[in-house]
């Protein structure tokens, strides 16, 4: 008999301040009873919709359930900054330029693009919640100027447009001087995140896709040609599970000592009053990345997103435990409180309403991990840091393996290498949290 159980359940420090802005979600339905299904997705994120809703078009007669640990937006999907990213974004580069097959991949998000763009339609999804913007790739120093240029000179073998912004065009988009130029990109979707998660989860139940939260997964057993999936409080005896955990694969014992454990810091601001909204100037709603990777990630948004707020994101910590600590909360507030200073001094005495850590996982050679684990399990895991544009694709190849079904995208993602093996701790925590506060120091004003 196989049994998989797991070693812990998600551990999140501090509110996902996009779900928190968004108000009330209502009274949860929760797994509270024995029940059977076709196929019992786990985790409900970006990767775990997106199976559920390719199942349902594969096999539109099918008994679907997604189990969440917590809250649908209170995860990762609803603590990342809300980009789905077209084009290359390889984040241990210098300056996002892949190493590998850059037009397939670019292809492979546009397609990602499209059936999130369908979901917002198909369920009726608020679309400021799926905002076609582009984004900016922000730039302060020589250094980020030059990535910003080199990843200019990619996108132009590419065939992508762009367009180079000077100092007086970023201060325009931004309102602070703190910028000397920046790169945009037209293809880049800026969610909000936490909405656009809510809003697939209340089309899914539409469709007739049962969706229960509070309902963490404790172990999954083979028994016979069936699968049972237990909860503190009810079972899915299923035919198919579908893991869609990103990093908490490695809490079922899935590719142990593989994957990095990575956790981002935000704050997000109280919203904004008129005369501050006046004071800071330029416009209503934006997205920028820094141009070097280990820098910070900047957004503003409107009321259409839940209020006129900024976001400010950057600091990472190592945790190959799966829980950041109060170290890394409280250095990270240091970090970010500088950075938000640095660009808009004018609100330096503004007391953030939202600080909140979100965990990623990665692979060292860039892979995803999106496999039939054994007859019956399918796994579609380990984001790279591209959670809401690669959940959306792994999600779909693992609804595709688990139906016999096959597309460009899963035949991309299905033959991809495994990840490799990492270094031991505490050589691991150790060295790579060094190795990113030496990152961190050198992008420092990014």
């Amino acid at each position: 008999m196989t049994r998989y159980a797991a070693k812990s359940l998600p551990v999140h420090r501090g509110a996902a301040a996009w779900n928190a802005i968004l108000g009330d979600q209502g009274e949860a339905a929760e797994l509270d009873s024995d029940m059977t299904a076709d196929f019992a997705v786990i985790g409900g994120g970006f990767a775990g919709l997106a199976a559920a809703r390719r199942l349902r078009q594969l096999q539109p007669d099918a008994r679907i359930v997604v189990l969440e640990a917590g809250r649908i937006g209170e995860g990762a999907s609803g603590r990342n900054s809300g980009f789905m990213i077209d084009l290359p974004h390889e984040l241990s580069s210098k300056d996002y330029a892949g190493s590998g097959d850059d037009r397939l991949m670019t292809r492979l998000n546009r397609q990602a693009i499209a059936f999130g763009k369908a979901a917002v339609e198909d369920y009726r999804i608020d679309p400021n919640f799926f905002d076609e913007a582009g984004k900016v790739n922000g730039a302060a120093g020589d250094a980020a100027l030059a990535h910003n240029a080199t990843y200019a000179q990619h996108l132009e073998s590419m065939g992508e447009p762009f367009s180079l912004l000077d100092a007086k065009q970023m201060q325009d988009l931004t309102g602070s001087a703190h910028y000397n130029g920046g790169l945009y990109t037209p293809g880049t979707v800026m969610l909000q995140p936490a909405g656009y998660v809510r809003g697939l989860a209340a089309g899914l139940q539409r469709d007739g896709v049962q969706i229960l939260e509070n309902s963490g997964v404790k172990t999954f057993v083979k028994e016979g040609l069936s699968w049972k999936v237990e909860t503190l409080k009810g079972s899915v005896s299923t035919g198919a599970v579908i893991l869609t955990v990103n990093g908490h694969l490695e809490s079922f014992g899935v590719a142990k000592g593989r994957l990095l454990h990575l956790f981002l810091f935000a704050m997000m601001t109280p919203e904004l009053d008129a005369d501050q909204i006046a004071c800071m100037g330029g416009q209503s709603r934006w997205g920028i990345t820094p141009s070097d990777p280990m820098g910070t990630t900047m957004r503003r948004i409107d009321e259409g997103q839940g209020g006129n707020r900024i976001i400010t994101r950057t600091s990472a910590a190592l945790r190959p435990e799966m829980r950041p600590t109060d170290t890394d909360m409280k250095r990270s507030a240091l970090a970010m409180r500088r950075k938000f200073d640095q660009r808009y001094p004018q609100f330096a005495d503004m007391q953030m309403e939202y600080h909140w850590a979100g965990h990623l996982c990665l692979s060292l050679n860039g892979v995803s991990h999106t496999h039939e684990v054994e007859k019956g399990v399918y796994s579609g895991c380990v984001q790279n840091g591209l959670g809401a544009t690669r959940g959306t694709l792994t999600g779909i190849t693992a609804a595709e393996l688990a139906c016999g079904a096959r597309s460009e995208i899963s035949d991309h993602f299905r033959f991809e290498v495994s990840a490799q093996k990492l270094p031991p701790n505490p050589l691991l925590g150790f060295g790579g949290n060094l190795f990113l506060r030496w990152k961190e120091m050198r992008a420092r004003n990014e």
